[in-house]
């Protein structure tokens, strides 16, 4: 039987999944993510877990396809990562460490993408083979799929669609550097910023507290037809569906593919951001839809075995 391994690396843990060459899931487990020295003992950890998978479930070395993995951070189609902040990895040759330690063909890909080439195998844009992913978490990621490939780019960072500018006129600055990125609106720590602007000058009565809101706590007042929650959710939708109809105007996915934490607010999301993507985008784009992504945490190791799978 021919098998292969996902593995999507995160600053806390990595998740890994071991796969049947149609997709079938034959184990999904997790490791803790040791970024002490540099992340010194990430690589041998994953390779010392598979190992041991191999061994327990008495698979063949000979019959395994290979091991795709994503991580948080550009990569170059060669497995090299330049810096990770969240895992202390400065230059890595990612690829050549972990086949040098496992002995079988090692495919890495920036961790977005890769969770969208998860959605566009078996969730949100299953059947399409050209899809924007954008996930909403503490920051904004993305993967743009074209042709059923992953745009990845000269310097790895095809995808990075949260640093698009959407406010010229912004005046505090993104982690990344620059200011007006879309991060600083549609990520959950951006709806939040967006939350308590709007409460610090609003009269009018609402459940929102400015000292503990969240993300969530906005979109659950939505669906209660707060009005100051429904007022700062059509702002984050202004700002991501007119960041979409750019991306689209590039791009021309068929489908966008909304996944994240703030993605569990379900279908009310969807409504926000559509509206505006539909005034902003161009004709020929306007027919693009909308979706949840439904792998969860699970989009990334379905991703990285898509990767060797696709080889």
């Amino acid at each position: 039987m021919s098998y292969c391994f996902g593995v999507d690396v995160g600053g806390t843990t990595v998740k890994l999944g071991a796969f049947k060459e149609n997709g079938e899931i034959i184990d999904k487990w997790e490791i803790p993510t040791h970024t002490e020295n540099e992340g010194v003992r990430i690589l041998p950890d994953i390779a010392a877990s598979v190992k041991e998978k191999i061994e327990a479930h008495q698979l063949q070395l000979a019959d395994c396809l290979g091991l795709g993995m994503g991580v948080p951070a550009p990569v170059t189609s060669e497995g090299v990562v330049n810096g990770s902040a969240n895992l202390g990895w400065k230059y890595k040759e990612v690829r050549k460490e972990l086949e040098e330690l496992l002995g079988i063909s090692v495919v890495v890909g920036n961790d977005a993408n890769v969770a969208a080439l998860g959605e566009m195998w078996k969730g949100g844009g299953r059947g399409q083979k050209n899809m924007i992913m954008i996930t909403l978490g503490t920051g904004v990621g993305g993967g743009v799929i074209v042709d059923g490939k992953v745009i990845v780019g000269a310097h790895g960072a095809g995808g990075e669609v949260g640093h698009i500018c959407v406010d010229y006129d912004e005046t505090e600055h993104c982690g990344c550097g620059n200011m007006g990125c879309l991060e600083q609106y549609a990520s959950a720590t951006g709806i939040v910023r967006l939350a308590k602007k709007q409460l610090a000058k609003e009269e009018r009565k609402t459940v929102l507290d400015a000292a503990t809101v969240t993300a969530k706590d906005v979109f659950d007042a939505v669906k209660q037809e707060d009005e100051v929650a429904m007022e700062i959710a059509e702002q984050f939708g202004e700002y991501l569906g007119s960041g979409l109809a750019i991306l689209a105007a590039v791009a021309d996915p068929a489908v966008f593919v909304i996944g994240g934490g703030v993605s569990k607010a379900g279908e009310v999301l969807l409504s926000y951001i559509a509206k505006y993507y539909q005034k902003r985008a161009l004709f020929a784009n306007k027919t693009t839809e909308f979706a949840l992504a439904s792998l969860g945490n699970d989009a990334g190791i379905y991703g990285a075995a898509k990767m060797i799978l696709d080889k």
